[in-house]
């Protein structure tokens, strides 16, 4: 049997269709005007879509850092994605700033599909998103149908690691501890709880639909306890699959890190306003530090350290 998980033909089933719909109807949830017209300044000639995600699309916000993955047609250029770029721009009076991260459809869709050997995306997508541009309707069922397979990939995984049997929230639980666990970051002990409770709606009911869609049955116990109907063979196989994931998790991660260093375009004002925004510390951007950003970090830190203890002056 293949090593993936090969949930797009279940997909395509009658039953999968609950799934669909509710993940089509989940893209379309309302986002600020403001979020609409800079998703759509984003999007390149090539573009089939933009999802929109993060703290700020539950909270509404504008403040902060907007979360971008733009979504293009044709094969995936780069080896190690996403591309990543930092953007400004005002909209009505109202200053905005974008992290957006660009991919190919396909290779979203492929690891949202647990197809490679990415963790970032169907444990990222399982979490709520909203389509806040899309080319036509073609493109957005496309991007629907990748963000179904990102929740049938993580549900399987969240039923192999979670208990025998439990509520929905102990297997997100689950999955969320391994998945953060296995990248190369820090994240507050608990993470995994306020990701549940902060989305509470959202989660409300997903992972029966998935486990549906993604052909493995379950029984429902007292209260919302569910039994899942797994194999032990079928769940041998997905845990050999994590295992891989999980081994391979960090060091991949670390490569990203170290591409993104050399390609985040737009990466010194980024950085610029990160700074600013933490220690009420202004940086002057001089066109060397916009060209090498890397290399000239160690010099705007220290300089940073010291004008917050002679007073906020330009650094």
């Amino acid at each position: 049997m293949s090593e993936d998980l090969d949930t797009s033909g279940a997909l395509g089933g009658t039953l999968a269709g609950t799934l669909a719909t509710r993940i089509a109807a989940a893209l379309e949830r309302p986002v600020e005007h403001a979020v609409r017209a800079f998703a759509e300044r984003l999007a390149p000639v090539d573009a089939l879509g933009v999802l929109f995600y993060g703290s700020n699309l539950r909270t509404g916000s504008l403040d902060g850092v907007l979360d971008f993955y733009v979504l293009t047609q044709g094969p995936q250029v780069e080896k190690i994605w996403p591309r990543v770029s930092y953007h400004e721009w005002t909209c009505d009076g109202v200053p905005l700033r974008a992290k957006v991260a660009t991919m190919a459809l396909e290779t979203f869709r492929a690891a949202a599909a647990g197809d490679l050997l990415d963790t970032t995306i169907w444990a990222r997508f399982v979490q709520p998103c909203a389509l806040a541009w899309e080319r036509d309707a073609e493109a957005g069922a496309a991007i629907a149908d990748a963000v179904a397979q990102a929740a049938c990939t993580a549900a399987r995984l969240a039923v192999a690691l979670g208990p025998a049997a439990g509520t929905p929230d102990d297997y997100w639980r689950a999955l969320f501890q391994a998945t953060y666990a296995a990248e190369f970051r820090v994240e507050k002990a608990g993470r995994e709880d306020s990701i549940l409770a902060a989305n509470r709606a959202h989660f409300d009911g997903l992972l029966p639909l998935a486990l549906i869609a993604g052909g493995i049955g379950f029984a429902r116990g007292a209260g919302s306890t569910i039994r899942p109907d797994m194999p032990p063979a079928e769940r041998a196989r997905l845990l050999g699959w994590w295992k891989r994931r999980q081994r391979l998790g960090k060091p991949y991660n670390v490569l990203r890190l170290l591409k993104a260093s050399t390609t985040f375009d737009g990466a010194a004002r980024y950085a610029a306003w990160k700074i600013e925004r933490h220690t009420g510390v202004p940086v002057t951007l001089t066109p060397w530090r916009e060209r090498h950003p890397v290399l000239a970090a160690p010099g705007v830190l220290w300089q940073v350290w010291r004008r917050r203890k002679a007073g906020d002056r330009p650094a």
